[in-house]
């Protein structure tokens, strides 16, 4: 972890500052439980502007959703305790298997429809009367948390997206270049080459957690939003390209057929790409040096001749690729849209193109449905007073991690952090809030905490952590009007609270829980299916679309791969062919 600059301390203040406006206008408003729109704003708030903006609208519209179902379910099964409960199990595990399928912003909508639904009907069953007033008031103070946080990001000291992108696609590029001139030139490492394919792979996809943010960036760099999408699938296509080019180099040399025309024209690009020059003029005459290398294919070619001219036919592809790759860097650096024609077309209409994994998002749905059937079993059976929590943290748990491979570890550490909740809202409530006289007294007594777990949440290792730790005390800690502080009621809702997790984490672990290795063969799987069914003339016939759902495939099974071992990955030689 390193120290926290002024940027991360900048971060912290400007959530904490949202926080306690939310909370200010929950409480002019009056609204019942202000500390909501405190949590919210935690969770809610992301270091880049974009990020927070990105998913407002969304978390707003599925708090609605969720809000909305609730009011139609509490009231009419009430009395039925059992169907109420069968009823939002299975809202929340549709809304979550639905929102899997969606790798976008859009996916919040369909999550927060579904464990709103569970944050509001739950705790409501006790006064089922009151449903729609609780209903309004809960998504009131939801909706306040996320503008109070959207709009603090947007004026105080906006991050833009735009450096960190520059700085991660710099890399990246140096890292290809050094790979594809390995290629091309006259020694090669296979180890060594295979690594780089696994880390470029895996750094190409994680583009995708930054083109959203620049969508939505309002600096003007959103502009370049457009060019960031056909960048990050021109990204993905130099993997099998230049992987193809080595296979075909090896296969010619091998057979004594690599002539001395295309080993010159494979130094002339070697040392075109070591030089960094991005003239128009040196990529047409590599083309038309390509282009003369090709060769006459007969009727019945010879099998080194058809190697021959697939490499050539990938290194005019490659030529292609390369001057596409740095026009479209230079319209994200300038926050530009891209008017002029790519030369590499094949991808560049394909990058909404995404693989759908419909087994994991049933295994996930699964899985919260039974968490929260077995909390609530639990809460019912026992008489539980404040027991409403552990029914709604585990779909909350559940859903939140619902992506990883094995979310169980993660739904752990967030019972952890509300451990640390726990403890800071105990010694505020009990120590500290009943000297606070004001709202002044108020928001300096909180500082110190609030302000402490901000600066952790710009920190990637100790972020899960630290919100969850802002989230939980500030919804224990139950900020109001008045002060009220009861032990009873604090600590049922505190073990509530962590119960409810850790029956989400056996849970999951029992039913869906998977690793790495085992994801990453199944992709695997997935892929030479779709090919088998391609070559059957099933499925997908169009070469772009079959290509582009591939390469999605290959970029998600990458950073999978490596977090094994090399020895688990050698059946990966063949992953880009």
């Amino acid at each position: 972890m390193t120290l926290p600059g002024w940027r991360d301390w900048a971060f912290s203040i400007k959530t904490f500052g949202a926080a306690m406006l939310a909370l200010f206008l929950a409480m002019w408003i009056d609204l019942p439980r202000p500390y909501w729109a405190v949590g919210t704003v935690y969770v809610t708030s992301q270091v880049l502007a974009g990020a927070t903006r990105s998913k407002a609208l969304y978390r707003v519209c599925g708090t609605l959703l969720g809000a909305v179902v609730t009011v139609i379910l509490v009231p009419n099964l009430v009395n039925s305790p059992e169907l109420l409960t069968l009823a939002i199990a299975l809202w929340v595990a549709i809304c979550l298997y639905f929102s899997l399928l969606d790798r976008t912003p859009r996916s919040y909508l369909m999550m927060l429809g579904g464990y709103t639904a569970a944050l509001i009907g739950f705790p409501a069953v006790a006064d089922p009367g009151a449903i729609f007033d609780t209903a309004v008031a809960r998504a009131e103070e939801i909706t306040l948390g996320i503008l109070c946080a959207s709009l603090v990001s947007s004026i105080v000291l906006p991050q833009s997206v735009v450096p960190v992108i520059t700085d991660r696609l710099d890399l990246w590029l140096r890292e290809a270049r050094s790979w594809v001139v390995g290629v091309l030139g006259r020694t090669r490492s296979v180890t060594d080459t295979q690594a780089k394919r696994l880390r470029l792979s895996a750094d190409a996809v994680a583009f995708d957690a930054l083109a959203t943010p620049l969508r939505y960036d309002m600096t003007g760099a959103e502009r370049s939003a457009e060019a960031m999408a056909t960048l990050r699938q021109h990204m993905l296509m130099f993997l099998p390209i230049v992987s193809a080019v080595s296979d075909r180099v090896t296969i010619l040399e091998r057979a004594g057929a690599l002539h001395d025309q295309v080993r010159s024209l494979l130094d002339d690009m070697a040392a075109w790409l070591a030089s960094g020059t991005t003239e128009p003029a040196e990529a047409d005459r590599l083309r038309t040096a390509a282009r003369t290398s090709e060769p006459v294919l007969r009727s019945r070619p010879e099998w080194n001749d058809l190697v021959l001219a697939s490499l050539i036919a990938r290194l005019r592809d490659f030529i292609d690729l390369r001057q596409d790759v740095r026009l479209l860097q230079r319209h994200i650096e300038d926050g530009t849209p891209v008017e002029e024609a790519l030369a590499f077309r094949y991808t560049a209409e394909a990058r909404t193109i995404r693989h759908r994994d419909h087994g994991m998002a049933f295994l996930s749905a699964v899985g919260v449905f039974l968490a929260i059937l077995v909390t609530c079993g639990i809460w019912v059976a026992t008489g539980w007073p404040d027991g409403s929590a552990a029914p709604m943290m585990a779909a909350v748990g559940c859903c939140f991690f619902a992506a990883q491979d094995d979310p169980a570890p993660f739904i752990v550490s967030l019972a952890h952090s509300a451990i640390v909740g726990a403890l800071g809202a105990g010694a505020y409530l009990f120590a500290v809030l009943p000297l606070a006289t004001s709202f002044e007294m108020l928001v300096l007594a909180l500082a110190p905490g609030l302000l402490l777990c901000g600066v952790f949440m710009t920190q990637t290792k100790t972020a899960p952590m630290a919100m969850g730790a802002a989230v939980n005390g500030a919804t224990m800690i139950a900020i109001q009007n008045g002060y009220t502080g009861d032990f009873a009621p604090f600590a049922n809702s505190a073990i509530a609270v962590i119960a409810g997790m850790w029956a989400a984490a056996v849970v999951t672990r029992l039913v869906r829980s998977v690793g790495a290795a085992w994801s990453a063969h199944r992709l695997r799987r997935i892929n030479r299916q779709s090919l088998a069914r391609a070559a059957e003339r099933h499925g997908a016939q169009n070469g772009l679309e079959l290509a582009a759902l591939m390469l999605d495939r290959v970029g998600l099974i990458a950073p999978r791969l490596t977090a094994l071992p090399p020895d688990d990955a050698e059946w990966t030689a063949d992953l880009l062919a």
